[in-house]
């Protein structure tokens, strides 16, 4: 009985020792800034390669960025000047019956009823007075080649035309005799600026006086309405006899259902005769348009996914060149205890860091060296932010795979090759 007493507390002291033998052999797990730290020791005691590394990197995602954000600039360039050309804008005309010399104008609600078709943004209309202009009452007949027009106040931003001098025809003025002149009818009267503070002159349309309230700059869309002078339309109806029917509907829509649109706009502004209307077709500057921004769009992913691959295969290669020339030290890390998960985290964390550091470093590059071209070619600038955050974290993600196999690689060393390693 005293020998089993003796054995008991020994047996008991035996497992003690085993399971604290059993917990100092069992890794410790580093906390997530302990990590970094060791992450960081690299980047700190070897500044100049990590700077050279980041620098290729950086340089990496800068391109990234310049070759998609000088496109875009010179895409949006290209796009806003085929949008001055007017791609998304319909124009539909009367036309006369046969055996008639003059169209009869569409009915009077087709205006309203062309703003109604679902993908129409916007939809103004003009129609044809048949007035005589001068300039004078001290002569008979008015002046050739001037057309005049029953305007809405919506035409000019619909057409995309600009004032010269004075001001357009607004809700308030349309009632009263006060016209607007096209920039060559303009011309032809000679009323070419409207100086303020001196009184406005005046034009006979038929035989009432019309007050000139504006002078339009030259309008590229509408040159019927550059030689036109523009009168208002209840001005029309009350001084010169109009009948309310348009002679011209304008519509602009949204690019991708121009075609539906102008497949449905006569039976839409002249249900009982469609075929008394033409709608112009679509303008070629929006087949322009929508190839730019095919082959634009093509030329960004193509540039991308190159500067994206030099990218990767620099981190790549610096990480492997990491490890071949700092096995004495994986090994003096692993023989003084450090596992492998250690060593894994240590390296894939340098990699992370440093292609973090070149991401944000080459993006900001990228950035400066847009806007610096696209001021020297007078362009937008466009950056597009698809673009950046994918290069930033296409440099993290490159980070992440690039550092793989070196971490690997690292970890599966064994502390005597390691040490033994020239």
């Amino acid at each position: 009985m005293r020998g089993l007493r003796g054995l008991a507390p020994r047996s008991r002291r035996g497992a003690a020792a085993r399971t604290s033998g059993a917990a100092a052999s069992s890794p410790v797990r580093l906390a997530l800034s302990d990590l970094l730290l060791l992450g960081l020791t690299r980047l700190r005691t070897k500044p100049l390669r990590a700077a050279l590394s980041a620098l290729g990197i950086s340089i990496g995602i800068a391109t990234v960025v310049v070759v998609t954000g000088i496109p875009a600039s010179s895409q949006q360039a290209v796009m806003d000047e085929l949008a001055s050309l007017g791609p998304d804008l319909l124009r539909a005309a009367a036309v006369p019956n046969q055996g008639e010399d003059q169209p009869a104008g569409l009915p009077t609600a087709s205006i309203g009823m062309a703003g109604r078709i679902g993908p129409v943004q916007e939809v103004s209309g003009v129609a044809n007075v048949h007035a005589g202009v001068r300039r004078t009452d001290k002569v008979d007949g008015g002046s050739t080649g001037i057309t005049v027009l029953a305007s809405k106040p919506n035409l000019l931003p619909l057409l995309g035309a600009k004032i010269h001098s004075g001001s357009f025809l607004t809700p308030a003025k349309e009632r009263f005799p006060t016209v607007v002149l096209g920039a060559k009818a303009a011309t032809w009267l000679g009323i070419t600026d409207l100086p303020p503070g001196q009184p406005k002159p005046r034009i006979l349309l038929n035989d009432t006086w019309f007050t000139v309230v504006g002078v339009l700059a030259r309008s590229p869309l509408a040159p019927d309405v550059e030689q036109s002078v523009l009168v208002g339309w209840d001005a029309a109806r009350t001084s010169l006899g109009f009948d309310g029917r348009p002679s011209v509907v304008y519509v602009r829509a949204t690019d991708a259902s121009l075609e539906d649109v102008r497949a449905v706009l006569g039976r839409t502004l002249n249900p009982e005769q469609p075929g008394l209307v033409q709608v112009s077709r679509p303008s070629e500057a929006l087949a322009a348009q929508r190839i730019t921004q095919n082959a634009f769009s093509t030329l960004f992913l193509g540039l991308a996914g190159v500067a994206l691959l030099v990218g990767g295969i620099g981190v790549a290669n610096t990480m492997v060149i990491s490890v071949l020339e700092r096995r004495r030290e994986i090994g003096l890390r692993r023989a003084l205890g450090a596992n492998r998960g250690q060593i894994r985290g240590q390296f894939l964390t340098e990699s992370v860091v440093l292609c973090t550091i070149g991401g944000l470093l080459g993006a900001g590059l990228g950035i400066l060296g847009v806007i610096a071209y696209a001021n020297s070619q007078h362009w937008p600038v466009v950056i597009p932010a698809n673009a950046l955050l994918a290069g930033i974290g296409a440099s993290i993600a490159v980070g992440v795979l690039a550092g793989v196999y070196p971490a690997v690689r690292a970890s599966l060393l064994t502390p005597t090759e390691a040490l033994a390693a020239d």
